[in-house]
């Protein structure tokens, strides 16, 4: 089951930079500019304009979790990793929370919506047991 999370994790920290860098674009566009990788550390924490971010973040950490624990990893909770991921990423653009803030990055963003179709294939390979 581990080496069904492993991608998924990996996957997962991908996908987050590349949230993470479009986030930081409309951030500098419409606040100010970051100057550091420690002022952008501190407003990824701190500011609410990346909460939503966080999700993905505590996702990615919990598989970390899961495959540094003593315990093997089942296939109910590789499961429950899986049907996470899908549900969290689901954008939508009358939601709430991180769907409507992954719509919004998605709408002004086409490297989101590339980052997106490769999670989703990625998720559709682990789950045919070809990742």
């Amino acid at each position: 089951m581990a080496a069904r999370l492993k991608p998924l994790r990996d996957g997962l920290l991908r996908h987050h930079k590349i949230l993470l860098d479009s986030e930081r674009g409309a951030y500098e566009r419409d606040v100010r500019r970051i100057n550091t990788s420690l002022e952008m550390l501190d407003l990824l924490m701190n500011d609410p304009w990346f909460a939503w971010l966080r999700d993905i973040s505590l996702l990615v950490v919990a598989i970390d979790e899961a495959l540094d624990g003593t315990e093997q990893v089942t296939g109910e909770q590789a499961a429950a990793f899986l049907a996470e991921t899908r549900s969290l990423l689901k954008p939508e653009e009358n939601g709430s929370g991180f769907a409507k803030k992954y719509d919004d990055a998605m709408q002004r963003d086409p490297n989101v919506v590339l980052a997106h179709g490769e999670i989703i294939r990625l998720l559709n390979r682990i789950d045919a047991g070809k990742a």
